[in-house]
């Protein structure tokens, strides 16, 4: 099967990280700075629920009140400005709207501005001594919709957003996929079971046990079930020590059967910065893609407009 994905991926970002000043005290941050080139591999749908709801730039700051974004959305909590001010009908129409250009662009990911009572998904404040009441009221949209979500600060650590770009790559691949056979699924499957493993090795075992009892006789619901538990799966960050693990791991397993040698790599137990454990990745990447091999560790090789 082929592990190639051509078509561009389509991203959403808080609109304050792709460099717009629209936060609440006039202010932006282009994160895909970090990216440098890189960023024209990718289409970019920047949204702003503050903006859209109708408030303005710059603005009164606001909060959650009585609850999360999901309670707000169940209409028991309230969004306030500082002056004490119910923003709730005006934020509500704002994010839906924010939401709706999201479905109808039909984006792989969307990029979140952390700490926003808008957009956050772990903290809703910037404050170092609290995590506000997270998730946001847009985070909580994206959270139910089951969207690939990247933190915008992630972009600037180059292992981190490695990471993050090869399990997006690998989600968008597999969720546009028409798989329909159960063959077609299984080959899927072992493409992207060890980087599965890597991230999440429980249960990796599950789905493997699952699939065992499955045929082309199984159906599409069936299917369609463990083909969420992958994308979930997907959407879970690595960390480091897995990564150069697996790494080393299937970086020996390219250099025994297919010959491939890249003098940068080193074992897990060399001690050495993040930044070069990326590169270390990206070496691999690079020398498997020319001979048009698999590194499991990366399994879909992401080339838009080839």
């Amino acid at each position: 099967m082929e592990n190639t994905l051509n078509e561009k991926i389509k991203i959403g970002i808080s609109a304050c990280m792709f460099g717009s000043k629209v936060r609440y005290n006039s202010k932006g941050f282009d994160v895909l700075g970090y990216l440098k080139r890189e960023k024209n591999d990718f289409l970019w749908t920047p949204v702003c629920p503050e903006v859209m709801s109708g408030l303005s730039v710059p603005r009164s700051s606001i909060r959650l009140v009585g609850g999360n974004g999901f309670d707000f959305w169940d209409r028991s909590a309230q969004v306030k400005n500082r002056s004490g001010k119910n923003v709730s009908g005006m934020i509500r129409a704002g994010s839906m709207s924010c939401f709706e250009t999201l479905k109808r662009v039909d984006v792989d990911a969307y990029i979140f501005m952390e700490g926003s009572p808008s957009c956050g998904i772990y903290r809703t404040t910037l404050r170092k001594e609290s995590l506000g009441k997270p998730p946001g009221v847009f985070g909580a949209l994206l959270l139910k919709e089951q969207m690939f979500l990247i933190p915008a600060l992630d972009l600037q650590s180059p292992l981190k957003w490695w990471d993050w770009k090869r399990r997006l790559i690998a989600f968008t691949w597999f969720k546009r996929k028409e798989l329909n056979t159960f063959s077609e699924f299984f080959e899927c499957w072992d493409i992207l079971k060890i980087l599965c493993q890597e991230v999440d090795e429980e249960s990796s075992k599950d789905i493997e046990e699952s699939l065992k009892t499955f045929s082309d006789k199984t159906n599409s619901k069936e299917l369609k079930k463990i083909q969420i538990e992958i994308l979930n799966i997907l959407r879970t960050p690595s960390d480091p020590i897995k990564i150069k693990k697996w790494l080393w791991k299937n970086y020996n397993s390219l250099k025994k059967i297919h010959s491939i040698e890249v003098d940068k790599v080193r074992n897990p137990e060399y001690l050495r910065g993040v930044t070069h454990v990326a590169d270390e990745m990206l070496q691999v990447e690079l020398e498997a893609r020319k001979v048009k091999k698999c590194f499991k560790s990366s399994p879909i090789d992401y080339a838009p407009g080839r």
